[in-house]
């Protein structure tokens, strides 16, 4: 009987990990490198700290203060980067390939936190802003969907 509980508590545990639909980027141990994803919509991009943090969806987030902690579990999904905290225009140009991302490269667009590689010379966000963002935003989204399923 032991054993059966035991089976049956791993068989749960392995189908609860696999089946989250989520992929997210957590670089530094939490979403968008440790960054205050609430922060992004008051156009600041500041590191969050341990102290507040909490963990939505099995990730971790980490927040610069208490009260964007809480404006944060009042609503997760509002402040969830697109594509998981990948770098966007990688999902929408490079048929979803997941790069990572430079925190403090963000863009908010009809409401929603988009982050971008900026590195060695390589701006994603300046690439993403030139080469038609809609467009690309909607093949990042065909792309993520498909990566998520």
């Amino acid at each position: 009987m032991k054993l059966q509980l035991i089976s049956l508590l791993s068989i749960f545990l392995t189908i609860s990990v696999f089946s989250q639909n989520k992929v997210y980027n957590v670089k530094k141990g939490a979403v968008a490198n440790g960054y205050d994803v609430v922060a992004y919509f008051s156009n600041m991009a500041v590191k969050g700290t341990p102290k507040f943090s909490t963990t939505y969806d099995g990730v971790s987030f980490r927040f610069y203060s208490e009260q964007n902690l809480q404006t944060f579990k009042k609503n997760p999904k509002k402040y969830i980067p697109q594509y998981g905290g990948y770098c966007a225009y990688a999902i929408g140009k490079m048929n979803g390939k997941k790069v990572g991302i430079n925190p403090k490269t963000y863009e908010i667009r009809d409401g929603k936190l988009y982050l971008f590689y900026n590195s060695w010379g390589t701006n994603t966000l300046k690439s993403w802003l030139k080469d038609n963002p809609e467009e690309l935003r909607k093949k990042a989204d065909e792309n993520w969907s498909k990566i998520v399923r």
